[in-house]
């Protein structure tokens, strides 16, 4: 039925420079084009580096943020009249049914001259918590989609046009979705993921080897980690684990992330929404250090969507030291048991149809 509905109509995707704008957008985009929508993107120049595999045409439009200096604010407005003129070209040409953001100050031109020109606006926050630039856009929206749970405090008035559909979740993870928990014993090796998100984290970088140090070399043997390390940062983690023999994968990126996931006991890792989606869908349970000192505090709060449900062990980054860290990896190496429950809990927290939810609401 949904193909019969979205045949010929157009779809605008909206969203700011991350991949964790990104790749929600991406995984919509190819199922609507499944179904037989016409799909395209709009970002920034930023953002254009994370839509290489976007399946539509990606159109590039000025944006620029917030910044209290006179040359901030005149760039601001250089970019607004360019991004809205650009926009209003587009949509001029398109004749969308429909356009969804996905958060980020490059969507709020596209989305505000949407909803002035009575055209249909989705918004979806990834995060569990409402984004500035969701704020400001959510007045005017028809529908706000949610990714995680949000306080219905936050929501406010808007709460009534709101409802939970989950964060659609890429090809490269659901391809990996359902893969048993590895099975383990404290005498087999921990298999450990790391990464930082889509920017990485130095945090990881100046913790984790230190972190190993304190182990015994029984427990190192134990241990074999893929690490994704900023470039900047590759040549010093690398001599630190290769003093300690510890078994380790590093690299910028890996292209096969969720795979190794999937096959990994472990994940550590800052709370993004996307990492928070993707590892309850996988179903890996993870030490989350979310990123501090956000205005939002969006990643603190996402995890706790995995933390209240035991799915995850979240410590604050001016807790996250070696001598903490090496206190959970001890516990980890010694109790196979726990991390197999904690896999189980994540597991459950999953919104695998979050993709059809969308598309429902576009339809309806």
């Amino acid at each position: 039925m949904s193909d019969m509905l979205l045949s010929g109509k157009t779809i605008i995707c909206v969203a700011g420079g991350t991949g964790g704008h990104i790749f929600p957008a991406e995984s919509l985009a190819h199922m609507l084009i499944h179904l037989g929508a016409n799909v395209c993107l709009i970002t920034d120049s930023r953002g254009a580096q994370f839509a290489k595999k976007f399946p539509g045409i990606v159109h590039v439009v000025p944006s620029a943020p917030w910044v209290k200096t006179p040359q901030g604010v005149l760039k601001l407005a250089k970019s607004l009249v360019q991004g809205v003129w650009q926009t209003f070209k587009l949509y001029r040409a398109l004749k969308p049914n429909c356009v969804i953001g996905f958060g980020g100050y490059p969507t709020v031109p596209p989305l505000g001259l949407a909803q002035f020109l009575g055209i249909k606006t989705i918004i979806h926050e990834q995060n569990a918590v409402l984004g500035r630039a969701n704020k400001l856009l959510a007045t005017r929206a028809n529908i706000i989609a949610l990714g995680l749970p949000v306080e219905p405090n936050i929501l406010g008035a808007n709460g009534i046009k709101a409802q939970l559909v989950g964060t659609p979740i890429r090809n490269a993870v659901m391809a990996q979705v359902g893969k048993p928990y590895p099975a383990r014993s404290e005498f087999l090796p921990l298999n450990i993921v790391v990464f930082g998100g889509s920017q990485g984290a130095r945090i990881f970088a100046d913790v984790l080897p230190p972190a190993c140090g304190m182990l015994t070399f029984e427990e190192r043997a134990l241990l074999d980690i893929t690490h994704q390390v900023r470039e900047e940062d590759y040549d010093r983690v690398n001599m630190q684990y290769a003093a300690m023999n510890v078994k380790v994968q590093l690299a910028p990126f890996f292209a096969d992330l969720p795979e190794r996931i999937a096959d990994s006991h472990l994940v550590i890792g800052r709370a993004g929404a996307s990492t928070v989606a993707e590892l309850a869908a996988l179903g890996r349970p993870s030490i989350l250090v979310p990123l501090p000192n956000a205005v939002d505090q969006d990643q603190a709060n996402n995890a706790k969507t995995l933390q209240n449900f035991e799915a995850a062990i979240v410590v604050p980054q001016r807790q996250f030291t070696p001598e903490a860290l090496a206190i959970y990896l001890r516990q980890a190496i010694a109790n196979p048991d726990r991390l197999k429950i904690m896999a189980e809990a994540a597991r459950g927290q999953a919104r695998l149809d979050a993709t059809q939810r969308l598309i429902n609401i576009i339809l309806g």
